[in-house]
């Protein structure tokens, strides 16, 4: 078992230093604890083992969490299973969806609409005009926001809603939300939706996501820290556009500086490159000497800057693909959507290089492989974890079934073996109560109760979440203010007295926490770093927020509950035409 953690409340006081360890000897308990009751589900399954075999009618034994068996429909049930009632889902079965970027905690906010221009690189969107007003700006205020009490009441609204999004979007895995304090703690938010970077189980490797800020400078230093540790580092590479005739490109030097010495590079099985869009041919041999992958992103970068990453030649490579949604201000709003630009690009620019077994492979066991996740997560089989994606459909061909499916088809969606998402007579046989909600119109249930969920967030239900966001992103500006006035003085504290803790969202886009989501390495000398500035110039210098802040409309769980998300897409001028006005079909 690797280090424990202690939970630090958003309210009260360091207990003992100013400057507490990330992680303390405490308890290590998964997203939920290994304990669930023995449960039989029904259907057509989709293993996406190493030959893609596909049972048509099948039964998915599970137990404390766990998967037992998969066996045809009619075999004996596993010693222990005689008394255990098969619940039948009339649909297809696949692992659950593994998401490996996502900047969660912007997903409360809408699409960019429409994107200005076209950028060339990472460096250039954050410094337009809009970006403060419609990003940072509002997120900025959010995660610093208190109410009259102290307490940080849209921290855990906030990681509530954007955890149902991946649910409703049939995620079970992606990355974190991070906390950061003055007192040098550094947390996740615990929801129940499993976390790369704290699985809180030793089966699970955890992810890093980010690397001290002395790591990222020099390429020695960043390697040394590859080498340090046999768990995957999910990095930003590389995100922007390189033409090849002037293949020096800003996005491109990102990649070129890792290069430590002639023909040695950074790299090594650990290090992913999330984006990778600036990479050419030839990069992505190098990436697949060292056995690094790479993860996709392909809407988002269409949306800024007319390109993405060159997959097919990362597939000639022979480089492993994963794949993520960004974020809500210029990505898809799951995962799902985020397979369906991946299969649109496809189709209609690499002349259907990638078959849909793929495409789904990207989400689920790539994307297990690339977290050295393999054996436990994004397959089907005995032995691994019971995370599962159920849809309406039993299509002959179940990959092109679930790259079409709309978000009102996923029937199911379970972790751990706990059902957390559904139809309302599913849920109603997998889980105990749970909360009624709406989507597209259909009755589904949330199940959001969990024995070991972070203390903050287990209090919010996904209404109370999406009320407080939806009022506080109208009245942003008023939110602003407030913060901006002064504050009244606190009474004296005795010397010897702990200091209080204040903690704030690490918006890794915008503040200096200490960690950076790239390695800003030099590329032209030693002050030459590559890679963008965590916070553009011209905000330090900027208008009070209160002043450029405008109300916002809190962007909805589902395509299916946004009227407008495809008419916006549509509006996208850097979006290839194809790609645009063919998402629409595929809800």
């Amino acid at each position: 078992m690797s280090k424990g953690r202690t939970w630090y409340p958003l309210t009260g006081n360091v207990a003992t230093t100013r400057r507490a360890p990330a992680r303390a000897a405490a308890r290590r308990v998964p997203v939920d604890p290994l304990t669930g009751p023995k449960q039989a589900l029904a259907g057509q399954v989709v293993t996406m083992n190493g030959t893609f075999t596909v049972h048509r009618d099948a039964v998915v034994y599970m137990d404390q969490g766990a998967i037992v068996a998969v066996l045809p429909k009619g075999r004996p049930a596993p010693a222990g299973f005689s008394g255990v009632q098969v619940v039948r889902t009339n649909g297809t079965i696949f692992p659950g969806l593994i998401e490996l970027h996502n900047h969660l905690s912007y997903n409360a906010l809408p699409l960019w609409t429409p994107v200005p221009q076209k950028f060339e690189h990472r460096g250039q969107w954050p410094g337009h005009k809009d970006y403060r007003p419609l990003v940072s700006g509002p997120m900025s205020v959010i995660g610093k926001h208190k109410d009259r009490n102290g307490k940080y009441a849209l921290l855990p609204a906030l990681i509530r809603y954007v955890e149902c999004k991946c649910l409703l979007g049939g995620v079970t895995t992606s990355q974190g939300v991070k906390l950061y304090s003055n007192a040098g703690i550094q947390r996740f938010y615990r929801g129940v939706v499993r976390n790369v970077e704290q699985t809180d189980e030793a089966d699970l490797p955890e992810a890093q996501g980010r690397i001290p800020d002395l790591d990222a400078k020099t390429a020695k230093g960043f390697l040394s820290r590859l080498n340090k540790e046999d768990s995957c580092f999910l990095l930003h590479l590389s995100e922007g556009v390189t033409d090849p005739a002037s293949p020096y490109s800003a996005a491109r030097k990102h990649f070129l500086a890792m290069e430590v010495a002639p023909d040695e590079w950074a790299l090594n099985h650990n290090f992913t490159g999330i984006h990778a869009a600036g990479l050419l041919p030839n990069d992505f041999k190098v990436l697949a000497r060292y056995k690094s992958s790479i993860v996709w992103s392909p809407l988002s970068n269409l949306l800024l800057y007319g390109g993405t990453a060159r997959v097919e030649a990362a597939k000639k490579a022979g480089v492993t693909i994963g794949l993520g949604s960004d974020w809500s201000p210029t990505g898809s709003k799951n995962l799902l959507g985020e397979l369906k630009v991946a299969w649109l690009y496809n189709k209609h620019h690499l002349n259907t290089l990638f078959a849909p077994r793929e495409i789904v492979a990207m989400a689920t066991s790539n994307a297990a492989s690339i977290l050295k996740w393999q054996d436990k997560l994004g397959v089907i089989k005995a032995g691994a974890r019971a995370d599962l994606l159920v849809i309406d459909s039993a299509a002959q061909d179940p990959y092109t079934a679930l790259l079409n499916a709309a978000e009102t088809d996923i029937q199911l969606v379970m972790i751990n073996g706990v059902a957390r998402y559904g139809t309302t007579a599913l849920m109603g046989s997998l889980a105990p109560g749970g909360e009624a909600i709406k989507v597209g119109g259909k009755a589904r249930k949330v199940y959001l109760q969990q024995a070991t969920a972070d203390p903050d967030v287990d209090q919010v239900t996904l209404a109370k979440a999406t009320t407080q966001l939806r009022k506080a992103l109208k009245d942003i500006a008023k939110l602003a203010k407030a913060a901006a006035a002064p504050q009244r003085v606190a009474a004296r504290r005795p010397v010897d007295a702990p200091a209080p803790v204040e903690w704030a969202l690490a918006l890794d886009e915008i503040c200096d926490c200490g960690v950076e989501f790239a390695p800003r390495l030099p590329y032209n000398g030693p002050n030459d770093h590559t890679g963008p500035d965590r916070a553009p110039s011209v905000a330090r210098a900027a208008a009070p927020l209160a002043d450029v802040l405008k109300p916002i409309v809190l962007d909805p769980l589902t395509v299916a509950d946004d009227p407008d998300f495809l008419d916006r897409i549509e509006l996208q001028p850097n979006i290839p035409a194809k790609v645009r006005r063919g998402l629409r079909a595929m809800y």
